[in-house]
């Protein structure tokens, strides 16, 4: 068969010959969808999450009675006035002094509104050092940080002039500034500084800048559609900032690795002989096919978070899902355009201090050569020393303790803050933090509903869930009241859900649950941390069942194999649990918590666990799918199962080792970041990738294969009329021996 006449069938290959045949046409397709996608989104808007669908329960109840009724709760600030050492009492002149000064000055910069003194509001602690002014600030609760500025200098002069006492702000607004002064160019400096270092790790990998160009050209593309898909897709589908930086995260991830998949197979068959025209198609047939299977997988994967019925995790599900399917589709379609266009320029820029790659052997990496040697040698030693290891790793995520941290938790004694935050909850305990039940009657002044009011004040001190003071704010026109309640246990997350959990059974029936027509919902921080527990504990197994499901039969269909399938989510899920081991380890049990800046935390943050486990799914099957299609192509060429697992292992190492190193940086970044749910993330899922792309892919996968020999390719008769996605594995090109028979006699499709 001549060199240039090699016809290959599939979807991928097919969009791959077409693209390179119309190569202005498909480059032109691309750029028209990118930019019509991202205008169509801008005209559009984004539609984020509200309140009152982030959740069900009660919290979604009591924010769809506050929406309905029109209210917009204002951001509440409290100043703490607390007295040093052997300081003034709130019964001594010189601290009522010290209040009223700080009551005057707040009311004095025109942006508060209902400034409440501590004595009239009786904030005063039971050791009498500490007290409360209260007060809303004016004007929309979710821009209240740009303007509370003037309200904290004021409450700084007051302090100068009051060194006998301590005097600090803290609430919405005063943390929403903080922590955009202190965190908000945090994000944008990690995701800023992705794309150089991934442009810096692929230069290095190929040594020419078009080449590296390329990946992140696909990358930032891909991620610009899917901003503005985003933004049409919003008005179905809410979005959110958190939905979108996962978005970026994982489009930059699975962009560059897609396109390296790519580049990296073309360059090798051109390395080795081929004509342009022949390395397009065996790299469309081959790697093209690869990133298909990968990319369906990843999306079901993400699809997973659809099906937790928070509305946060269905945003970054389907960004996710999006991102992914347009770097997929660009990867197959309009890459092959560029490099068809390019050709011999695609290695432009090279970089003098890096050598030439050569073709062939050169292309193998002699340290997993080495490695693999051994592993094949001995594959039974193997297994039992890699496996062994990874159980060990993620033995400690047994103990696993997920709970939604607090400000000291999250931020640590960094911000002044956070020690204000800590004061007045010792002081006023759950007083930062108060339930906040939301009441809706009929009519809320009737005698009835106003004496179950005053019931559940005195009830809820006296049954111990709370020591007070109890606040009521009645809306007439609406007919509501809100109750504040301040929670015993404060910042302890398991003391203030018992205080909740007595409101809720025990206090509510007996006093406003007796009164006919009335809702009386309780939410707050304590609330929604627990009916977001609540929620995400419930969908844990419909989410691991659906992935784990769907990626088997995805597998399944793709390799007609029944042990790739099997082999494949056993590994995915060991290389998860060697995540959350490490997970645990770091952060709930501290063992080398300092080197990432993490002592103290204690625990893992709620969310975390369910979406490593459905992103590290999705993402670990870049890898696997990519070496087993190398593997199973060279088998289909006539190699035995030992040959081809040391082929398949060896040619793909370089590129599996440049998306790994890629993945891992980007995702070290977010490790470095202030918050520790952030850091937490960014551990994960550096320490899933790097373990899947050297433990899990370098040994335990040769491995396990090598001891299975040609059971790796059983596929059950009665299985055999399932829809066969394995026909454009391996061109003609390629397969210049007889089709090898698996061992039940079928042939392995080419």
């Amino acid at each position: 068969m001549g060199n240039g006449d090699a016809r290959v069938r599939g979807l991928a290959a097919r969009a791959g010959g077409w693209s390179a045949r119309h190569r202005w046409a498909a480059v032109g397709i691309w750029v028209l969808f990118v930019v019509l996608a991202m205008g169509l989104g801008s005209a559009a808007g984004r539609v984020d999450v509200n309140e009152s669908e982030q959740l069900k329960g009660e919290t979604a109840t009591a924010a769809r009675i506050v929406e309905d009724a029109g209210i917009e709760e204002p951001a509440g600030e409290s100043v703490l006035v607390q007295a040093k050492g052997d300081g003034p009492k709130a019964t001594d002149p010189a601290f009522r002094s010290a209040v009223a000064a700080v009551v005057t000055a707040v009311e004095k910069t025109g942006q508060v509104t209902d400034v409440t003194s501590p004595y009239e509001s009786d904030t005063i602690s039971k050791d009498g050092r500490s007290a409360l002014i209260q007060f809303d600030m004016r004007g929309d609760p979710q821009t209240a940080g740009e303007r509370v500025e003037p309200v904290l200098e004021a409450v700084a002069d007051v302090q100068k002039e009051n060194g006998s006492l301590r005097i600090e702000e803290i609430g919405g607004a005063s943390m929403m500034k903080t922590f955009d002064d202190a965190f908000g160019d945090d994000f944008k400096k990690a995701e800023y500084s992705a794309v150089p270092v991934a442009l810096g790790i692929l230069l290095i990998a190929f040594g020419a800048l078009v080449a590296a160009l390329l990946p992140v050209a696909l990358a930032i593309t891909a991620i610009v559609a899917t901003m503005g898909l985003m933004g049409l897709v919003s008005h179905l589908q809410p979005m959110s900032d958190t939905a979108n930086s996962v978005m970026l995260l994982v489009g930059l991830a699975v962009g560059v690795d897609y396109c390296l998949f790519y580049l990296r197979r073309e360059r090798e068959e051109r390395a080795a002989g081929r004509d342009a025209q022949t390395a397009l198609r065996i790299a469309a047939a081959t790697s093209g096919r690869a990133i298909v299977v990968s990319g369906v997988t990843v999306c079901v994967a993400m699809a997973g978070m659809l099906f937790t019925g928070i509305a946060e995790f269905e945003a970054m599900g389907l960004a996710s899902l999006m991102v992914v399917a347009v770097a997929m589709v660009g990867s197959v379609t309009v890459l092959p355009a560029l490099l068809s266009l390019l050709g011999e320029r695609v290695e432009k820029g090279r970089l003098p201090f890096l050598r030439r790659r050569r073709s062939g052997a050169g292309n193998d990496s002699r340290f997993w050569s080495a490695v693999l040697k051994r592993v094949l040698a001995r594959p039974v030693l193997s297994v039992v020393v890699a496996a062994g290891a990874l159980l060990a790793v993620a033995a400690p995520a047994l103990g696993m303790k997920t709970e939604n941290l607090t400000l000291d938790q999250e931020f640590g004694d960094s911000l002044p803050i956070v020690q204000t935050y800590n004061r007045v909850n010792e002081a006023f305990p759950g007083g930062s933090e108060p339930a906040e039940v939301v009441v809706k009657a009929d009519d809320i002044n009737a005698p009835e509903v106003k004496a179950a009011l005053a019931d559940f004040r005195a009830q809820a001190v006296a049954s111990g869930a709370s020591r007070g003071p109890v606040e009521i704010k009645l809306h007439d026109q609406q007919n509501l009241a809100f109750v504040y309640v301040p929670l015993v246990g404060g910042s302890d997350q398991d003391a203030a859900g018992a205080s909740l959990e007595k409101l809720r059974d025990e206090v509510r029936p007996a006093t406003l649950g007796k009164v006919d027509g009335i809702e009386a919902p309780i939410t707050g921080q304590v609330a929604g941390n627990k009916d977001f527990n609540d929620q995400l504990v419930g969908s844990v197994v419909p989410v691991f069942a659906f992935v784990v499901v769907f990626a088997f039969v995805l597998m399944l269909l793709s390799f007609r194999s029944l042990t790739v399938a099997v082999t494949s989510i056993v590994l995915n899920l060991l290389s998860v649990g060697a995540a959350y081991g490490i997970l645990v380890a770091v952060f709930q049990h501290g063992w080398g918590a300092s080197l990432v800046g993490a002592e103290g935390v204690g625990a893992i943050i709620t969310w975390l666990p369910l979406f490593l486990f459905v992103i590290l799914f999705g993402l670990s099957m870049d890898y696997h799918v990519f070496v087993v299609s190398r593997i199973r192509e060279a088998r289909a060429r006539g190699l035995e199962t030992r040959d081809a697992i040391r082929h398949g292992v060896v040619t793909t190492a370089g590129v599996v080792t440049s998306a790994a190193v890629i993945m891992v940086a980007v995702f070290a970044i977010f490790g470095t970041l202030s918050m520790q749910s952030m850091k937490q993330m960014g551990v994960g899922l550096a320490a899933a990738v790097l373990i899947d792309a050297t433990v899990i892919r370098g040994v335990l996968l040769p491995a396990v294969m090598s001891l299975l020999g040609e059971r790796n390719w059983y596929f059950p008769t009665w299985l055999r009329r399932l829809p066969d996605l394995t026909h454009d594995e391996a061109p003609e090109a390629l397969a210049p021996t007889p089709r090898a028979k698996d061992d039940e006699g079928e042939k392995v499709p080419v």
